[in-house]
Formats: structure tokens, C-alpha cells, sequence
């Protein structure tokens, strides 16, 4: 029922375009985009199908085609989807299969936030993001972005540009491969709820190897990724987001010692370019978070990116705190094209 939509929507754009004598095609998205078992797209299934599809229709002189986004087929040939924003993953899919120039996504937002403009006023959109920086941000938080989007643009090094329909003169944001001119700059803040921490702490984990490994395994066999992760000598805490095997889990996990979980949890993520590298921009993230209990502090992992956990209650202070610290009397630099 969920593909009707998109299917009614492209079909209904395809009569008008018939009726304003625009010479273009409609391509069932069924046709080409396909999931392997793995739930992943099957990229090279997607590529043979897109460019027969429009090599097709270009022999009959048609050059603007029309098609659907988020709707897929599984491995089993079922009709299934992308996800939540998966429109956004099935444009980038199938930019990079016909190496497109570049890939537009229109929304209802200008552009990427410095911070959650939900949250915090006085947000302003980001005129330029590196890919590592966009990813970052869409996984961490922005919803203007689905996660796996800028994936297939990088890896052929495709313009993303994010344009707003309710205001389409506003520059919005070009995510593309770029240098500063600075060491270093902080763009944004984002902000992930829903999450969920767990601590483990075992004596056995002292001096010993193979711990971490064992306890990874667990969350491999429930396939419930992880989002961060902090150790000591007889300790680990990590994050998850996806609470479905949440009871199995914590049960195998306290086999290897005491285990507590903390709920109501929401990662704050700091990103920049080549945010490690920036003398005092640790001092001014904690400096803004002073009086804010912090969960978890994850640093080093990322060139980009600096994330800490807080509880939901304390997120809007925190995302507040921060965006007057870091943008308001904080410093701005200049990012330019490569």
C-alpha cells in the first residue's frame, strides 16, 4: 500500500507533462531498484536497469524521465522500500549510475542548519558541507538528509545540492568534495534521540583479550548496530538506537558482568572539518556544557566529528549552549571549492 503513493504521484506528473507537450518518460522504479538479502541496494542490478531504461527511451527521443523514489523490490522480488527519506538514497542511487553531473534534493527546508532550528533560533543554513560532513550530520540528526545518500554521490564524486521548494531562490546547501582554507572549522551541531546506553562492567575485562570481540558478537547476532562506544580497564559503555532486541541483548550481556542501561538518551554531534585538528574547540564545546551531565564523550573515531551523550531533557540546553558558544561568539571560517 505504502508504493501507491509515489506510484500515483510520478504517474499523475507524467500526464501533466503529456498535457504541456514536454517530451519525456515514465520508468517504474520496480523495474530496476532492488534490495540483496542483505537489505542493501543490489548496485550493479540498479545501474544495468536505470541505463537500459533510459537508453530505451532516448531512442525514442525522450530525454526528461520521471520516477519513483523509496519504493524498491526485495531479493525475493516483493515490492518493499528504502526507508524513511529513502527518496533522497533512490536519487543518489541512480545519479551515480548515469554519472550525473549533479543531484538535487528538494524539500521544504533550505538547506542544511548549523543546529536544529526546532530547537535553537536563530539557526542559518550551510552554504557548503564536505561529504564526510554531510554524512555525518544526516546520520547524527538531520532530518533534511537520508544517512545513505551521500555514499554513492562520493564514491563518484557527484554534487549533492539541497533545494527548498517553498523558497527556491535561497542558495540552500552544496554538499561536494572541498577544502578550507583554515586547519579547521566547527558547521554544525546536530542531535539524535531515542537513544539507548549501556554499560558493562566486568573484572574479567582487566588485561584481557577478546572481551570487546564477545561482546560485539552480541549485537552482530541481533543486528542491532552500534552508534558510540567508550572503554576503561574494567568497563565499556556503548549507545544503540534500535531498542527491538533490547531485552535479548542485555540478558547475554551480563554473563560477562554487572550491566545497566540507561534510556531516554540523545547523542549530540559536533562536526567540522578536520574538527581534531582546531586548538580550543574541545575547551568551547565543554566550556558550553558545563553544567550539563555528559553520558558519554566519543572523540578520536572522526576527523569530523566529536559527539557526546546527554539526556533528552537536557538536549535543547545543550544544542542552546552550544550554538551560542561555537556560532554566536564562537569563530566562522570560509570553506572553498576544490
Amino acid at each position: 500500500m505504502v508504493s501507491k503513493g509515489e506510484i500515483i504521484s510520478t504517474y499523475l506528473l507524467h500526464l501533466l507533462l503529456e498535457e504541456k507537450e514536454i517530451n519525456g518518460s515514465l520508468l517504474s522504479a520496480l523495474e530496476f531498484m532492488n534490495l540483496d538479502e542483505s537489505r542493501e541496494p543490489d548496485i550493479q542490478h540498479i545501474h544495468k536497469g536505470v541505463m537500459k531504461e533510459i537508453q530505451l527511451d532516448m531512442l525514442k527521443g525522450k530525454n526528461i524521465h520521471v520516477t519513483q523514489g523509496f519504493i524498491c523490490r526485495n531479493h525475493k522480488g516483493k515490492i518493499d522500500n528504502l526507508g524513511r527519506g529513502g527518496s533522497d538514497y533512490t536519487a543518489s542511487l541512480i545519479g551515480a549510475s548515469i554519472g550525473a553531473e549533479e543531484i538535487q534534493i528538494w524539500t521544504d527546508i533550505d538547506g542544511i542548519h548549523n543546529n536544529d532550528p526546532r530547537d535553537v533560533i536563530n539557526t542559518r543554513p550551510i552554504s557548503l558541507l564536505t561529504f564526510d560532513e554531510a554524512a555525518e550530520l544526516a546520520y547524527f540528526g538531520a532530518k533534511i538528509l537520508h544517512p545513505s545518500t551521500i555514499l554513492p554521490a562520493k564514491q563518484h564524486d557527484i554534487h549533492v545540492k539541497l533545494k527548498s521548494t517553498l523558497n527556491p531562490d535561497a542558495e540552500g546547501t552544496l554538499i561536494t568534495r572541498v577544502k578550507s582554507d583554515t586547519p579547521c572549522v566547527v558547521k554544525a551541531v546536530a542531535a539524535k534521540d531515542g537513544i539507548i546506553a549501556i554499560k558493562i562492567r566486568s573484572s574479567r575485562m582487566l588485561m584481557a583479550y577478546g572481551f570487546l570481540r564477545k561482546v560485539f558478537e552480541i549485537f552482530e547476532k541481533y543486528k542491532t548496530p552500534i552508534d558510540m562506544i567508550t572503554t576503561s580497564e574494567v568497563a565499556v559503555s556503548l549507545s544503540i538506537d534500535n531498542p527491538d532486541h533490547l531485552y535479548d541483548i542485555v540478558a547475554e550481556l551480563e554473563y560477562f558482568g554487572e550491566t545497566e542501561v540507561d534510556k531516554e538518551q540523545s547523542i549530540i554531534c559536533i562536526v567540522g572539518n578536520r574538527i581534531m585538528e582546531e586548538k580550543g574547540v574541545v575547551y568551547r564545546i565543554f566550556s558550553a556544557l558545563q553544567d550539563i551531565p555528559v553520558r558519554m564523550i566519543s572523540y578520536g573515531g572522526s576527523k569530523n566529528n566529536i559527539s557526546v551523550l546527554v539526556r533528552s531533557e537536557d538536549k535543547k540546553q545543550a544544542l542552546n549552549a552550544l550554538h551560542d558558544r561555537l556560532f554566536i561568539r564562537g569563530t566562522h571560517y570560509k570553506m572553498v571549492a576544490e
